[in-house]
């Protein structure tokens, strides 16, 4: 698996649909912020927006020219994790289809389309596919392209997701199919990410590679907040590590937004790390926040070169997920 900064052939993402998470009050403003980050990354490459059938209409009359549109049925809308992961060796592209079963079986979360999601992009993009045994997401998923992957262990480890399985199973088959050879794991994820919409602990808003040797991290400043501790045992552990070449980690703490709760009064787990980065530019996300500025600067400093995009995420966290949730690479080759 190439790390995110490599070139892209275009981004996939999928439209959201009337659910359980995208209810008529929250439904609107939902796809507005998704054609909004869909409209940002095409400024920097080509964008594949899955919607449901009947819906490629409506879906234009938001996100506008520019962005091709394919119909498939759709339960949800987070491609990041009912995408494929794409693999490649350089001169051929395959897609992996993790088993899908909707964040660990959820009582709110249906998964009977989204689970046949990647043999469809797979087939659209031409590649052929790699099935896994492996209940795994997208989200759950870090690479570096040097053979390091960041995971944790309430996600890849948890009995919603794969029950019976050993930490060296599951090493052993996320290396097979991503090319790693070292897997650096985290505990858990963050405090609201197992509530409400949660994805009990995905990797992609706490810790994320920005390059060789280099991660970024989630850090809760305020003391108050659940997260507070976890972050700095977070930062203080990958400090300790070395990648698969035996690089020790540069690790860059990123604040988090200083709005510790969400519009409902509970904790926020608001978080710069779940950005995504496309060809020539960072589509960060925003919170309206005196943060969003700090944490542009750390971005365009680790990426010479890109464009930094703010984009208003809170719509996106309200659903469960962030920018890097709802966008998915395909490499080029």
């Amino acid at each position: 698996m190439p790390p995110e900064w490599a070139p892209h052939e275009r981004t996939w993402m999928a439209w959201p649909a009337p659910n359980t998470t995208f209810t008529a009050d929250v439904l609107p403003a939902a796809r507005r912020a998704w054609a909004e980050v869909a409209r940002t990354v095409r400024r920097f490459e080509p964008v594949t927006m899955l919607v449901p059938p009947g819906g490629a209409d409506e879906a234009r009359t938001l996100l506008g020219p520019g962005i091709d549109l394919v119909e498939r049925p759709l339960d949800d809308a987070w491609m990041r994790d009912i995408g494929p992961t794409f693999v490649t060796d350089g001169s051929r592209l395959a897609a992996v289809d993790w088993v899908f079963n909707g964040w660990g079986a959820q009582d709110w979360a249906r998964w009977e389309h989204d689970a046949h999601i990647a043999r469809e992009i797979a087939h659209l993009a031409g590649a052929p596919v790699h099935p896994s045994r492996l209940t795994n997401e997208g989200g759950g998923i870090h690479v570096d392209g040097e053979g390091t992957v960041l995971l944790t262990e309430t996600v890849q480890l948890g009995p919603e997701r794969n029950p019976g399985w050993t930490r060296e199973e599951v090493e052993t088959e996320i290396h097979a199919r991503l090319g790693t050879t070292k897997a650096i794991w985290l505990k858990r994820g963050l405090t609201a990410d197992y509530d409400g919409y949660g994805t009990l602990g995905h990797i992609d808003i706490v810790a994320a590679f920005a390059g060789p040797g280099v991660i970024v991290a989630h850090t809760q400043p305020d003391p108050d907040h659940p997260d507070h501790a976890l972050c700095a045992e977070n930062i203080a552990y990958l400090r300790q590590q070395t990648d698969a070449r035996g690089r020790p980690f540069d690790v860059v703490g990123i604040p988090a937004p200083t709005a510790v709760r969400d519009p409902d009064g509970a904790w926020a787990d608001y978080s710069y790390i779940n950005h995504y980065v496309c060809n020539g530019g960072v589509v960060l996300c925003a919170f309206g926040d005196p943060r969003d500025q700090e944490a542009a600067a750390t971005l365009r400093r680790l990426y010479p070169g890109r464009e930094v995009v703010l984009v208003d995420a809170r719509p996106v966290f309200a659903g469960g997920g962030g920018i890097h949730c709802i966008t998915q690479q395909q490499p080029r080759v």
